[in-house]
């Protein structure tokens, strides 16, 4: 098993940090280009155990930190960069994820052990509607996934007298109910939605996708809620719905996962993909 980290400068002044999980035989593998979401980050909980999973199944696992995600190169797990996390936006993430894939593109050691011309995304909870708006508009992609994902961003603005103090303060503060920090959002986020609504409603993109889609939620997800599911899959009638009983947003896993076991239902949801792609 062979595990590469790299950084890559990203457009916005950010480097991005990228590891690479294969199996070094020389054989073209399938890409996954992995996106984690809110408040999330590439080794969260069991994600490296998941990579693990997938290149032991045949795939060229690549996943990244955002670079606006609040973490840094030095320390890429939670958020000792908050001013970084409050100026992210979803241009910001549309941005960086097409900087991965065209670094991805252009390398020529990757194409040594990986069919670049057959790259699947997958992205959970908020990165699934990234990669939701990604594949409509880049022909690169062959497949798309979507892990307990969202089905609209606009809808998760504050709003009413919440909105109306965010506006006039510029920022709003949301606890991470892990580390306690008090995560800033400025209001620029509001207004880069604003600005590029077209582009960042999920619901046009999923109406427009013409590839392989896969949509997977747990019936117990109190985060996003199953119906999000639901309404992308009527948004796509060629998707496919996989439900995972009795999953909760996260499959099972937790920060920090310990353990050298992956959890049942992110096993399940591992194997639903495997067998999608396959």
């Amino acid at each position: 098993m062979i595990k590469d980290t790299t950084i890559i400068q990203g457009k916005h002044n950010k480097p991005i940090l990228i590891d690479c999980t294969y199996l070094a035989n020389g054989f073209p593998k399938p890409i996954i280009i992995f996106c984690h979401g809110y408040k999330g980050f590439k080794d969260w909980g069991a994600w490296n155990l998941m990579a693990n999973a997938f290149a032991e199944a045949g795939f060229y696992f690549i996943k990244f930190n955002f670079s606006y995600n609040g973490g840094t190169v030095n320390q890429p797990i939670d958020f000792p960069d908050l001013e970084a996390f409050g100026n992210n936006n979803y241009i910001l993430e549309l941005d960086d994820l097409n900087s991965v894939m065209d670094w991805v593109s252009s390398n020529k050691e990757i194409k040594k052990e990986a069919d670049i011309k057959n790259t699947t995304l997958l992205g959970h909870s908020r990165g699934g509607g990234i990669v939701s708006i990604k594949a409509e508009e880049d022909p690169r992609i062959k497949n798309v996934i979507s892990l307990a994902g969202v089905s609209d961003f606009k809808a998760r603005f504050p709003k009413g007298k919440n909105f109306d103090l965010w506006k006039k303060n510029g920022v709003y503060y949301v606890e991470n109910g892990r580390t306690k920090q008090q995560m800033p959002h400025y209001f620029q986020f509001y207004t880069n939605f604003i600005e590029n609504e077209k582009r960042l409603t999920i619901k046009r993109a999923v109406r427009n996708i013409n590839i392989p889609h896969l949509i997977i939620h747990g019936d117990a997800d109190t985060s996003v809620s199953i119906e999000e599911a639901k309404i992308l899959h009527q948004w796509n009638p060629n998707s496919k719905l996989e439900v995972i009983k009795g999953a909760n947003h996260v499959f099972g896993t937790h920060q920090p996962w310990e353990e050298d076991e992956i959890p049942e239902d992110l096993g399940k949801m591992i194997q639903v993909i495997i067998a999608f792609l396959q």
